[in-house]
C-alpha cells in the first residue's frame, strides 16, 4: 500500500493536470515538490527575470502551504538557471529575503540551456512539521 499523497495549491491544479504531474507529492513526512517556476496564473512566462525568480520562489510558497509546510521546512534544494554567471546576484538578492536564518538547507545549483521559455527553476524537498 502506498502513502503517496499528491500535493496541489489553490487555483493552480488545472497547470499540473494538463502536464500530468503534481505540484508535489507527501511520503510519509516528507514533501517531494515538482520543479517551481516563475509562472503568471495562466502558465505563462513573467518576463522580467528577477520578477520570475520571485514569482518562483512565490508558487513555491504556494506549493509549501498547501502541504502545510513552509520555507524553513526545506531540506534540500536544487536550482537551475539558463545563465548562471549573470543571474546569480539577482537570484540571492531572492533567495535571501526567503532563506533568512540558519540552518539553510543543503543547495546545488545547476546550469542548463532549455527551461521551456523560463530561465529559473526551484525544486525542493522537505519535511512536513508534525508528520513524523
Amino acid at each position: 500500500m502506498s502513502n503517496r499523497k499528491a500535493i496541489f495549491p489553490a487555483n493552480r491544479h488545472a497547470l499540473y493536470e494538463a502536464h500530468g504531474y503534481s505540484a508535489a507529492v507527501r511520503s510519509g513526512d516528507l514533501l517531494f515538490i515538482s520543479g517551481q517556476v516563475g509562472s503568471r496564473n495562466d502558465g505563462s512566462p513573467e518576463q522580467n527575470f528577477a520578477k520570475q525568480v520571485e514569482l518562483a520562489f512565490q508558487n513555491l510558497e504556494a506549493v509549501l502551504t498547501a502541504a502545510g509546510a513552509s520555507f524553513d521546512d526545506i531540506i534540500d534544494v536544487t536550482t537551475f538557471h539558463t545563465d548562471p554567471e549573470t543571474q546569480f546576484e539577482t537570484i540571492m538578492l531572492v533567495k535571501n529575503r526567503y532563506f533568512t536564518a540558519p540552518p539553510h538547507p543543503t543547495w546545488t545549483a545547476v546550469g542548463v540551456n532549455w527551461l521551456a521559455d523560463f530561465d529559473f527553476e526551484i525544486k525542493v524537498i522537505a519535511r512536513i512539521p508534525g508528520q513524523a
